[in-house]
C-alpha cells in the first residue's frame, strides 16, 4: 500500500499536475488566417471545380466547416478593412473601391484592429501577404497597426517576378524595401514556413497569410503552367497554374504546423477577398483585359468583383481546427466582419477599445457545430449611388443614379438572382430601403471619392469643386 501510495503520489505530481497546467497554458488557439485574392467561388475542387486540381485545400474542407454563405465587401480594400476592424466599410469611408497607388489616404488610424487586440492578448502577431489598408503614409503600415512582423506588398496589384507596379517597388520586410528574386506566392509560402518553424510555442501564434493570388497580372511560373496543358484557354491556363501554385504553398504551411506539433491547437480559416473577376473594369490597372477572355468562376452566383450580386460578395470559405470543428457544411450566414469578434472571444482577447458600433457577431457556434447562426441580416455595402442588404432571405440592391433602379430577391428560392420580385413585394422593399437609408445616415463620406474630387479641383486650376451633403444622399447621384 505504501509503494502505491508512492506511485501514486508522484503520478500526480509529475505527469498529471503539468499536464493540466500546460492545457492551461495553451488553451488560446494559434490562428492562421488565409486569404486568396479575387479566387472564383468555383475554383476550388470542394465547390465543384474540376479543371482546377486544389488538393489542400480541400483537405482543409472536407475535414473542417464548409461555410456555404461566408460573405465579404464587393472589393479588396473593403474586405480587409472589415475583417480588421470588425466593422462595415462605411463607417469609416472606405466602402467605395480600393485605394489607388496614388493615394495617400488608409484606414483610420482611431479603428483598434484585430492585431493589436490579439497582441494585447498575449499573441505573436504577423501579416505575410498583401496590405492594402493605406500606404501613403507609414502610420497606416501593419507595423503600426499591431502586427509584430510584416513581409509582403502595401498595394497588392504587382507583377509575381518583379516585385513592382509600373516600375515602383511594393514588396517589404518590416517597413523596409526588399528586393530579391522569386515568385511572390512561393516566397510569402516560404516566409510563412519559416515564421511558424522559428515560433516560440509558449506565445500563441495569429499568422494573417493574404496572398495576392489568383489576383491579375495572370502570371505563373511555368512548371505550373505547364500542368494544364489541357485547358485550351491560355489565360484559364495560367490561372489554374496561379491556383495550383497557392493551393501548394496552403498545403506546406500546414505540413510546417504539424511538424512544429502546433497543428492540433491551430484554428486555420481560408476564404476569397472577393468573389472572381467578372468585369475587365475590376480586373486591375496592370493588363489591358479587353482582349482576354476573364478565367475566374464564381459558379452560380450572379455576376464577380466590384457588384453587390452573389458572385462579389458569397465566397468560397472554410474553417479547419481538429476536434473542434465538426467536418460538414454550415448554412449559417456570416461576414468578414465577424472574425474580429469571434476569434477575439476564442482567443481571450477584448473588443472593448474597438470603435463603436461593432457589427460582428460571434460565430463560433456556427461555425463549430453548425448552430443556428445569431447574423440574420448581411449589408453588401452602403455608397451614396448605390446599396444592398439581405434580411433573411430577402435581399435589396438599390441603384439610385439615373436611371434608378430597384431589384428585389428571394434567395432561399433565388440564389442565382434572377428573378426580381421588387413589383410583388412593395411593402418588403419599403421596409428594406428604410433601413438602408438609415445606415446611410451613419456612413462616412467614402474617402475614394473625396480624394477624386481633389483630383479634380486641382485639375480646374483654381475652379474649386468640392462636395457637399448634399452630393452624399443615397438618394441622389454623387
Amino acid at each position: 500500500m505504501k509503494k502505491q501510495f508512492i506511485f501514486w503520489f508522484v503520478t500526480l505530481f509529475f505527469v498529471v499536475i503539468p499536464v493540466q497546467l500546460f492545457a492551461q497554458a495553451n488553451t488560446k488557439p494559434n490562428i492562421v488566417h488565409i486569404v486568396a485574392d479575387d479566387l472564383g467561388w468555383k475554383d476550388v475542387g470542394f465547390n465543384g471545380c474540376t479543371d482546377i486540381k486544389t488538393p489542400n485545400i480541400d483537405a482543409l474542407a472536407n475535414g473542417g466547416a464548409k461555410l456555404t454563405q461566408f460573405y465579404v465587401q464587393p472589393m479588396c480594400t473593403p474586405t480587409r478593412a472589415a475583417i480588421l476592424t470588425g466593422r462595415y466599410p462605411f463607417r469609416y469611408g472606405l466602402q467605395t473601391m480600393v485605394i489607388p497607388s496614388v493615394s495617400t489616404y488608409g484606414l483610420d488610424t482611431d479603428e483598434y484592429l484585430m492585431p493589436q487586440a490579439l497582441k494585447d492578448a498575449g499573441y505573436e502577431t504577423a501579416i505575410i501577404g498583401k496590405w492594402h489598408l493605406g500606404h501613403g503614409d507609414k502610420k497606416f503600415w501593419p507595423k503600426q497597426r499591431g502586427f509584430d512582423y510584416q513581409y509582403g506588398a502595401m498595394i497588392g496589384e504587382l507583377d509575381y517576378f518583379t516585385h513592382d507596379e509600373h516600375g515602383v517597388l511594393d514588396w517589404f520586410r518590416n517597413n523596409e524595401p526588399v528586393k530579391e528574386e522569386g515568385y511572390t506566392t512561393q516566397l510569402l509560402g516560404n516566409d510563412a514556413v519559416k515564421l511558424i518553424q522559428n515560433h516560440d510555442t509558449s506565445k500563441p501564434l495569429y499568422l494573417y497569410l493574404a496572398f495576392n493570388a489568383p489576383h491579375t497580372p495572370y502570371q505563373a511560373p511555368k512548371d505550373y503552367i505547364d500542368r494544364y496543358a489541357s485547358i485550351e484557354d491560355p489565360t484559364r491556363r495560367t490561372y489554374a497554374g496561379m491556383i495550383s501554385c497557392l493551393d501548394d504553398e496552403i498545403g506546406r504551411v500546414v505540413a510546417a504546423l504539424d511538424q512544429k506539433q502546433m497543428r492540433q491547437n491551430t484554428l486555420i480559416i481560408f476564404h476569397s477577398d472577393n468573389g472572381g473577376t467578372r468585369n475587365a473594369m475590376f480586373a486591375g490597372v496592370m493588363a489591358d483585359m479587353s482582349k482576354i477572355k476573364i478565367p475566374c468562376d464564381n459558379g452560380p452566383y450572379r455576376e464577380g468583383k466590384g457588384t453587390l450580386y452573389e458572385g462579389a460578395t458569397r465566397v468560397c470559405a472554410l474553417a479547419n481546427w481538429p476536434g473542434q470543428i465538426k467536418p460538414g457544411s454550415v448554412e449559417g450566414l456570416m461576414h468578414a466582419v465577424d472574425l474580429y469578434p469571434t476569434l477575439a472571444k476564442l482567443a481571450g482577447a477584448s473588443t472593448e477599445k474597438c470603435k463603436a458600433p461593432l457589427d460582428g457577431v460571434n460565430v463560433w457556434e456556427t461555425i463549430a457545430s453548425n448552430a443556428p447562426s445569431p447574423r440574420t441580416e448581411i449589408v453588401y455595402n452602403i455608397e451614396p449611388y448605390r446599396a444592398a442588404i439581405r434580411e433573411g432571405n430577402w435581399k435589396l440592391v438599390w441603384r439610385s443614379l439615373i436611371p434608378t433602379s430597384v431589384e428585389l430577391f428571394d434567395l432561399s428560392k433565388d440564389s442565382a438572382e434572377a428573378q426580381n420580385v421588387a413589383d410583388q413585394h412593395p411593402q418588403q422593399v419599403a421596409e428594406m430601403q428604410n433601413r438602408l437609408n438609415t445606415l446611410a445616415s451613419e456612413a462616412a463620406k467614402p474617402l475614394f471619392l473625396l480624394d477624386q474630387f481633389k483630383v479634380v479641383q486641382k485639375n480646374m486650376q483654381g475652379h474649386p469643386v468640392l462636395p457637399t451633403d448634399d452630393d452624399y444622399s443615397l438618394t441622389e447621384s454623387p
